[in-house]
């Protein structure tokens, strides 16, 4: 199990769970944001940053919403009910599944490498898609 995080134009992270854990608020605020927050900051440490979460239940926890509104971070609220608004399941992950068809791996850490290969990244298609669906 990955966490992925997708910006505009390009792959940002993917965090591995370890040991087939599942995401939680615990989990994602002290393992998860931290770290995709770093490397968003790595190169202007005061970055505007804005997250689309969907409804999950670990995106929407409290603890969660503290934790990014004490980092500063804002959030693009994910209108109930719409799921063509999910990137990863309309524009990402069927193009990881046709590039990864048939590979097989010794580790779990060697198909998570091949996950973040960049070739599989890029979701500029997502902002139009947001964009109509908000302004409908």
């Amino acid at each position: 199990m990955v966490a992925t995080f997708v910006g505009k134009t390009s792959h940002v992270a993917t965090i591995a769970l370890e040991d087939r854990r599942t995401v939680n608020r615990e989990w994602y605020t002290t393992v998860c944001l931290p770290q995709v927050i770093a490397e968003l900051r790595k190169s202007n440490s005061k970055r505007r940053i804005i997250l689309h979460h969907d409804n999950a239940s670990s995106h929407s926890a409290r603890q969660t919403t503290e934790y990014l509104k004490e980092g500063k971070v804002e959030i693009l609220d994910h209108p109930p009910y719409s799921p063509d608004l999910s990137p990863n399941d309309f524009f990402t992950f069927p193009k990881i599944k046709k590039s990864l068809r048939g590979q097989r791996f010794q580790f779990g850490k060697e198909a998570v490498d091949a996950f973040k290969s960049p070739e599989h990244w890029g979701c500029s298609k997502w902002n139009s898609v947001w964009n109509k669906c908000y302004n409908n």
